[in-house]
């Protein structure tokens, strides 16, 4: 654990916890991408199934825990308590092109080819490119609520101080991970455009706005 490990894990449940309040205050889950919640389930799932089977801290196992229920809380909310209000119509990124991929990449590149590692990897892959779904909506929609412009620049902040942490531990403690790096660099190169626009637009008061 270091300070930007700790960062980084406080901004994605930032980020989570936003998005569940946007969600349940405004009681409708307009703007917000169903798709890619669903795969960051899928990410969770599959990253955290050494729950039962690894402790490493109650810190630790307490954020398995809370990224877990948090987003299938989230996917409740958008495909079940909210669903009159989400707009499918714009929610329309191929999943598929995300999922089959980044698991055949799972299988042929790892640490470890046992099922644990191999979910493990598939769920680094998969997270890098999770978001997709959700800037192609906004893309799609050219625009984007102010709640759900801070919900992304959480996420992108969590994944820039990832990148940070992983520094930090090849400096300090000699640790080397180059699936996790490059997946996050990948990540991290999603949000360049939305961190422009996020710092230009909605941090002087204006709505996010994109060509559609």
């Amino acid at each position: 654990m270091n300070l930007f490990r700790f960062l980084g894990d406080l901004s994605h449940l930032l980020a989570i916890i936003l998005l569940l309040l946007k969600i349940w205050k405004s009681r409708s889950c307009a703007g917000i991408s169903g798709k890619s919640q669903v795969l960051f389930a899928v990410v969770f799932t599959a990253r955290y199934l050494d729950l039962f089977t690894n402790y490493i801290s109650l810190y630790n196992t307490c954020m398995k825990v809370v990224y877990i229920a948090c987003s299938f809380t989230t996917v409740w909310m958008i495909y079940s308590k909210f669903k009159a209000t989400y707009d499918g119509n714009h929610d329309t990124f191929r999943v598929e092109f995300l999922v089959v991929p980044t698991a055949v990449l799972a299988f042929l590149v790892n640490h470890d080819f046992t099922p644990l590692e191999i979910l493990w990897t598939f769920s680094i892959y998969l997270e890098s490119v999770a978001i997709l779904p959700q800037l192609f909506m906004v893309s799609k929609t050219g625009e984007a609520e102010t709640i759900t412009s801070h919900y992304l620049f959480a996420l992108g902040v969590y994944r820039t101080l990832y990148l940070f942490n992983w520094i930090w531990r090849y400096h300090f403690e000699g640790f080397f991970d180059l699936i996790a790096i490059v997946a996050g660099l990948v990540q991290t190169v999603l949000y360049c455009d939305f961190f422009y626009l996020y710092i230009t637009k909605v941090l002087k008061g204006k709505k996010l706005s994109l060509p559609a």
